[in-house]
């Protein structure tokens, strides 16, 4: 028995046009060999995929590192900063003081 496409979408019970004809089984054998060369090329695919993930991961992963890395140097940096910044405002203090003195 034949496949049938469905013209009207509707209607389940039209058996419309027939998919696989008679003549059409001839060709079966290339459309197997189409199948599994499209196998092929969708496995090299997915390796591709999964070898761009792995690579996409690691980077991401090195990409994390530099980013705690960064952010533990910024936060060197900002209390250095405050450091430096009691230190300036105690020198301010004292040469007030010694303003004074005078």
């Amino acid at each position: 028995m034949p496949l049938y496409i469905n013209r009207m979408e509707n209607n389940p019970f039209d058996e419309g046009e027939p998919l696989v004809g008679a003549n059409d089984l001839d060709e079966i054998p290339e459309t197997v060999e189409t199948v599994e060369t499209n196998l092929i090329i969708l496995a090299e695919r997915l390796d591709q995929l999964t070898q761009w993930c792995e690579h996409l991961a690691r980077e991401n992963q090195s990409l994390g590192e530099q980013v705690a890395a960064l952010e533990a140097e910024r936060d060197s940096l900002r209390e250095k900063n405050e450091q430096l910044r009691a230190r300036i405002d105690a020198m301010i203090v004292r040469l007030k003081a010694l303003g004074q003195n005078s």
